[in-house]
């Protein structure tokens, strides 16, 4: 019996003590990292970056951050940022910008593997800075806020199973059950398959102004 267990342990992949690989409930593997981060308060990362100190970067989406940015943030997607750090000064301070701070705490974790390590997640991110009257800058078309459309989705379709499995076979149980653990894994790891499914909705997507990763973006 424990010769078979060995045999058994041996063929378990052997992943880093700092990472874990989660299979997501799409299908997508995501990397989750237990880099310890560093809050900052957004009236103390606002001084540092007025003081050029530190670089504020968002991470949120394109459309997000059409709708409203900090003036002067550098802006990298989350999902580009593993490929698109590579021009950023690794000896700079940066001050990560989401929209509640569950992003910026995942862009830490990916810029430290990178060598970045002067590191700060604005706490509470764009919400807590606009509730503390720091600028920002909006623009006067709105898109339903991202999260917003994947509890519409999440509420419709399960809604739709659960009538479904009473009224016409209980099989479509399934449908609200895959959906709760959807949500079980996104609220545990920050990373939500739907959500990177929707932002790719034509929607949810806009054109750059110029070809900088900090320019204005126009919504389509």
């Amino acid at each position: 019996m424990e010769a078979t267990f060995s045999s058994a342990s041996a063929l378990i992949p052997k992943f880093p003590l700092d990472s874990v690989f989660i299979y997501s409930n799409i299908g997508i593997y995501s990397h989750i990292t237990t880099f310890k981060t560093k809050s900052i308060q957004p009236q103390a990362a606002n001084e540092l970056v007025s003081k050029g100190e530190s670089i504020l970067l968002d991470v949120r989406t394109d459309v997000e951050f059409a709708e409203q940015h900090v003036p002067g943030a550098l802006h990298i997607q989350l999902d580009r940022l593993d490929s698109g750090c590579g021009k950023l000064d690794r000896d700079a301070h940066f001050s990560l910008l989401c929209l509640g701070g569950k992003r910026a705490e995942r862009a830490a974790g990916i810029l430290a593997e990178k060598g970045f390590n002067k590191l700060s997640v604005v706490e509470g991110g764009i919400t807590s800075w606009k509730s503390s009257g720091l600028p920002v800058n909006q623009t006067e078309r709105k898109v339903l806020p991202l999260m917003r459309q994947v509890q519409l989705v999440v509420g419709v379709l399960s809604l739709i199973g659960s009538l479904a499995a009473i009224f016409i076979n209980p099989l479509f149980a399934v449908l609200p059950a895959f959906l709760g653990a959807g949500l079980t894994f996104a609220g545990s790891t920050g990373w939500c398959g739907l959500a990177v499914l929707l932002s790719k909705a034509p929607w949810n997507r806009c054109k750059k102004a110029t070809g900088s990763c900090c320019a204005a973006y126009i919504l389509s």
